[in-house]
């Protein structure tokens, strides 16, 4: 499987990455450990940078209509994702469906930007010290 998560309960933090090619099934292996560790409302940190994916069309409404049904579950925490300038236009339907619910979610182009913005929406960081655009 291409992707690695780690899902740390005390930080309520779900860290995850790639490399290679992604499939749908591997997508879902990932959405379902979230759900199945009640770690929906956890702050999420995504490094896609190494990942390509091998998904259809359907497949990938599929995967979004997963990712809204989890919207109605509760709250949803805020979401980093570390990702290429192609990627974000590739994955623009997805992306949609991410942002659809009420909470932060921002694209960053390095991984440290993408941490100090995620440990700001848990108060760990002043807004003076956020990364500039």
């Amino acid at each position: 499987m291409p992707l690695y998560w780690t899902i740390d309960s005390k930080e309520r933090l779900f860290t995850g990455s790639g490399e290679g090619d992604v499939t749908f099934a591997d997508a879902m292996a990932l959405l379902d450990a979230l759900a199945g560790a009640k770690a929906l409302s956890y702050r999420k940190l995504f490094d896609g940078r190494a990942v390509q994916s091998s998904m259809t069309a359907e497949e990938l409404l599929t995967l979004c209509a997963t990712i809204r049904s989890y919207h109605e579950q509760g709250p949803v925490g805020a979401l980093a994702i570390v990702c290429t300038a192609e990627q974000t236009v590739t994955f623009a339907r997805l992306l949609g469906a991410l942002a659809a619910a009420e909470r932060p979610i921002k694209m960053f182009s390095g991984l440290r930007q993408a941490v100090i913005w995620l440990d700001y929406q848990r108060g760990k960081v002043p807004a003076a010290n956020l990364p500039r655009p």
